[in-house]
Formats: structure tokens, C-alpha cells, sequence
């Protein structure tokens, strides 16, 4: 799809990427009804449709241009489809992840402390 040279130029936040993961699909559509409706916002590379008893209801939406990307995520997440509101977010790289802080990390520690009963000390 041509783009504006100002959207050319827009920056884009470091999550945005050019694959969505889509949540809370009817358990009967097909892939090609996921193309159909994803396919109106650009170009798509491929569809990954969750196949197992844990991942049907969910799929992934590759799109060839990261701007196509971002319009359909935000014209979709919420979409009503067949009375299930689709919950459509960016793919997250692992490395991409944040980190828990030295502060949330001591936390967490104290709390699994107190649970085993022991206070921490050195002896």
C-alpha cells in the first residue's frame, strides 16, 4: 500500500514489528478467513493458525510491510468476530522481554524466603 512521505518518515515504537499474535478467535475459522479479514490492511506473508487443543484460538499474522502491520493492529485489536473480541498484540522476541529489576528480583527472593521459612542470613 503507497504511504505518505510523512508516515515514511513517522518513527515507530521499538515493539512494533511486522508479525501480530491474535488471541480469542473463533475456534472455527479458517486461515483463509484470517487472511480475508487481516489481508484488507496490506499484504500478507503468511498465516499461522494454532492447531493444538492449547494454541487453537490463536494465530500468527506475518505482514510484508511493518507500517501494514501497525494499522491493522490497531483497527483489529478489539474487532467483534463472531460475538469474540480479538485481542491482536505484536510478536515479542524473547530478548525483547523486560527484565525484572535488581529491586523486583530481591522481592521476589524474600517472598520465596518467608514461603520456606528460612530468613536469608548467612550462618
Amino acid at each position: 500500500m503507497a504511504r505518505s512521505a510523512q508516515e515514511k518518515n513517522l518513527r515507530l515504537a521499538p515493539e512494533v514489528n511486522r508479525v501480530l499474535y491474535v488471541r480469542n478467535l473463533p475456534y472455527d475459522i479458517t486461515d483463509e478467513d484470517v487472511y480475508g479479514i487481516f489481508g484488507r490492511y496490506g499484504a500478507i506473508r503468511q498465516v499461522r493458525m494454532g492447531d493444538t487443543q492449547q494454541t487453537k484460538g490463536t494465530a500468527y499474522v506475518i505482514y510484508e510491510d511493518i507500517y501494514d502491520a501497525r494499522n491493522a493492529q490497531g483497527q483489529l485489536s478489539g474487532y467483534n468476530l463472531k460475538n469474540r473480541y480479538l485481542v491482536v498484540n505484536y510478536q515479542q522476541e524473547k530478548n525483547l522481554r523486560t527484565k525484572l529489576s535488581v529491586e523486583e528480583q530481591e522481592e521476589e527472593l524474600r517472598r520465596m524466603q518467608e514461603a520456606a521459612g528460612v530468613d536469608g542470613a548467612q550462618h
